[in-house]
């Protein structure tokens, strides 16, 4: 029998990894007698993928089964590529699982008549089911089976695997296989100790089961073993359990430091130690804010202490540590003001970035069962958005809606962490009316674009120095404008180089060997040259900046730098006027010591400037020592 299990990804990315599918097909593999009769491929596609492509494709490997993994944001895309197998194909047993046909069976049945479905945790309810299919039973009667006979849905509940270690790792069974360099998907847990009314993840069952310390080191050394570069927990409460979530860390510290990892955490399990843990590997963090309005997060069984959301942000502050949070609009009893002030609370606390989206009224949740009494007109198809409510009319979410995208432009995309105070104190606005004066100036000099991914990162910066100079010729703060700006292309320039790989470094005795001034060198790709209106260690050296303190300090006398990686580290170098023009006049074939000679730069002095240059990989020269 020849089974396929099918995953539609949003997009290609890092997090496109079918782990769903890949501890299905590890659960069937580990049963002696089924792996003998049967057998399981993984064929991944993406929602845009032309579904009679995506068809013949299956097809060409003559199915018996077809299984789907249903998401919100593919269900539609499956639907029609299951229509597509069952007209080519009347005989094929199609079914599927996930969250869509866990929370809302009869929604999924009633687009597609799918053979059966699969409902909650799905390994052993997909090995017994395979297992009556290859013999020819009904798969009708199973735990975890939902199908649909005579216009009712019949379903069997399967309590939740109690010991997840006896799942056998997709990883370490080679049932998924991560290509040098990319990313992967590691589930730490299943469950959640916390029954927010919005979120699907408690599904009822209180508590969290997780994999063993033993499971998780074996899986981190097949990570390290193949050269993965991102690592995506899931695990929504990861730092629940301190104890288990400092030794992970530790281990990752031991084995994997420099494997980027992203972690999804509570704000109120977060201490010193574990801040400093996450600072010491290379990780981002995602903490659920929500809101900053605790009656808000009340009503929906969220608990929020602002006070102590804010000190245990400034432990992660404190230590270095890499994070971002979650905001939602259109919470019930919410507002757009309302909104703005959450807005206001989370940038105030210095977020490396920020995940605003609307609310969605999920399947399953407590939220769906109560959202017509709390008068919530919402999407009744995936993705489930709210579209108004009494107190967020639909206004008001458009409203919201173009402050998220100026918030994923100018603050996330923008890089904007280290001086967006600066500059919102600079012309005397909170961070919302900050924003919503960018959204508005934005629709009418980059209306093309309608959210962060349409624009580059270079082209994100002239979008933030344009608006910067509209906006302080327009609160007539001109004076300012020039160290502002000194900031935005500081932090521009200073994340390209963090970004781009440093060039192999040469020894000192193949400088010592080559006669630096003879060679065609070139401006490394990874340095940055930039001019400032303000001598640049002065701002740099200056920590948090008051733009109006600083300016009563320091003169615009202007300098020359250049920014580079080294290592794990990015350095300034701010130059004098002729060191600047002459790596701005390295084109990589004209000889070092005629550039310096055109520039009034003598030999001496061009020879140690250029042994340093190459030395710490700011310029390179591609001739052979």
């Amino acid at each position: 029998m020849n089974i396929i299990l099918t995953a539609i990804h949003p997009y290609p990315s890092p997090q496109a990894i079918p782990l769903a599918n890949g501890y299905l097909k590890a659960s069937l593999a580990a049963d002696e007698d089924l792996a003998d009769r049967l057998s399981v491929a993984l064929h991944d596609f993406y929602v845009g993928d032309q579904a009679s492509i995506c068809a013949d494709t299956i097809l060409a490997a003559k199915p018996d089964a077809v299984g789907f993994s249903l998401y919100l944001w593919n269900r539609r895309a499956c639907t029609e590529l299951a229509r597509l197998l069952k007209n080519a194909r009347p005989d094929l047993t199609i079914f599927a699982g996930g969250p869509e046909p866990t929370a809302t069976p009869e929604g999924v049945l009633a687009d597609f008549p799918f053979d059966f479905l699969i409902m909650g945790e799905g390994e052993h309810t997909f090995v017994e089911a395979m297992g009556r299919l290859s013999t020819g039973e009904p798969v009708r009667g199973i735990k975890g089976i939902a199908v649909l006979e005579d216009g009712q849905v019949l379903r069997h509940p399967r309590p939740p695997i109690p010991f997840l270690d006896t799942l056998p790792s997709p990883y370490l069974t080679g049932q998924l296989n991560i290509e040098k360099g990319g990313g992967a998907l590691w589930q730490l847990s299943r469950g959640c100790s916390f029954g927010c009314d919005f979120c699907f993840d408690y599904q009822g069952t209180e508590g969290v089961r997780r994999f063993g310390m033993d499971r998780i080191s074996k899986e981190l050394d097949w990570f390290v073993q193949h050269r993965v570069a991102q690592i995506f927990v899931l695990d929504s409460t990861f730092n629940r359990d301190l104890p288990v979530a400092k030794a992970v860390l530790r281990l990752i510290r031991k084995v994997a430091p420099h494997i980027h990892f992203h972690f999804e955490v509570r704000s109120e399990f977060i201490d010193a130690e574990l801040a400093r843990l996450f600072s010491s590997i290379t990780c981002s963090l995602q903490i659920g804010l929500q809101s900053a309005h605790p009656a808000i997060l009340k009503d929906l069984r969220r608990v929020l202490d602002p006070a102590d959301f804010r000190n245990r942000a400034e432990l992660l502050n404190q230590s270095g540590a890499i994070f971002g949070f979650d905001l939602m609009y259109g919470l019930p009893g919410d507002t757009l003001a309302g909104f703005e002030k959450s807005l206001d609370f989370a940038l105030g606390l210095y977020p490396n970035h920020l995940d605003i989206f609307p609310l969605a009224v999920l399947p399953g949740t407590p939220l769906a069962t109560r959202a017509r009494t709390l008068g919530l007109d919402y999407l009744p198809a995936p993705p489930y958005t709210v579209l108004a409510s009494p107190t967020f009319p639909a206004q008001a979410m458009k409203d919201a809606a173009a402050l998220a995208t100026a918030c994923d432009i100018f603050y996330s995309r923008g890089k904007a962490v280290a001086w967006f105070t600066a500059v919102c104190r600079g012309v005397k606005l909170k961070p919302a009316r900050f924003l919503r004066s960018f959204a508005h100036w934005m629709a009418g000099n980059a209306a093309e674009a309608e959210s962060e991914e349409h624009f580059s990162d270079a082209t994100i910066w002239e979008l933030q120095r344009a608006f910067l100079r509209h906006l302080y010729e327009e609160k007539r703060q001109g004076r300012l404008l020039p160290a502002a700006l000194d900031l935005v292309d500081y932090h521009y320039h200073y994340a390209a180089a963090l970004m781009s790989p440093p060039p192999a470094l040469p020894t000192d005795r193949s400088l010592e060997r080559q006669e630096l001034l003879n060679e065609p060198f070139q401006l490394a790709p990874s340095a940055r040259l930039a001019t400032f209106n303000y001598e640049i260690y002065d701002l740099l050296e200056t920590g948090e900046i008051d733009l109006r303190e600083f300016i009563s300090c320091f003169e615009p006398a202007g300098s020359w730098a250049v920014i580079y990686p080294r290592g794990d580290e990015v350095f300034t170098e701010s130059l004098i006027a002729p060191y600047f023009r002459l790596l701005e006049s390295l084109d990589g074939r004209t000889p070092v010591g005629k550039i310096a000679a055109s520039l009034g730069i003598s030999a001496a002095e061009a020879r140690e400037f250029m042994e340093f240059a190459a030395a710490e990989g700011i310029a390179t020269c591609g001739c052979t020592p």
